[in-house]
Parts: structure tokens; sequence; C-alpha cells
């Protein structure tokens, strides 16, 4: 409360209250903002750890052999680091519903 009592009254005049007001609004809405684009990017990255065996299996039915070994020699650190990206959310989740 002291952080929006601008005149230092120790009293919130009501412009005070009304920017305190704002400023947990945008908190909200940031917030808000964060955890959508979070879960955005685990959806992404999940859905990208299923579709890579199939882009690999589309590329050698397309006999694009030499490809589908290059893109099946990188999935091996592909998928560690989505693994991360989606352990990392579920973990800092976590932390955060413990406060």
């Amino acid at each position: 409360m002291t952080d929006y009592d601008l005149n230092g009254n120790g009293i919130l005049d009501p412009e005070e209250r009304e920017i305190m007001l704002e400023d947990r609004r945008r908190q909200m809405e940031d917030s808000d903002a964060k955890r959508d684009t979070q879960r955005k990017l685990v959806v992404a990255t999940c859905a990208g750890m299923l579709l890579y065996p199939f882009v690999i299996l589309v590329s050698s039915i397309m006999g694009h052999s030499g490809a589908a070994g290059l893109i099946a020699d990188i999935a091996a650190v592909y998928v560690v680091a989505a693994s991360g990206v989606v352990a990392a959310y579920f973990g800092f989740n976590a932390m955060e519903s413990k406060k």
C-alpha cells in the first residue's frame, strides 16, 4: 500500500487508489498472458515431439532416405531439448503453486 501513497500522507487518496487498482489489473493481465504463452509453447513442443517420428516416416516413404537419416540422427537431441522445455514448464508451475 505504501508504494502507492504518492504524497506520503499515509492514506490512499482516490487518485492513488485508482493507480493501485490499474497496476494490479495490469499485473494480472501480464500474468495471464505469460501463462498462456507458456502453455502454447509446451503444446507446440509436445506436438513436435509427437510428429517427429511421422516426419521421418514420410521422408522415408517419399524416397528421401538421406533426409530421413539426417532427421533421425538429430532426433535424440531434439527429444531431450523438447523434454527439457516440458519438464521446466511443469516444474516451475509446481513451484509457483506452492507460493
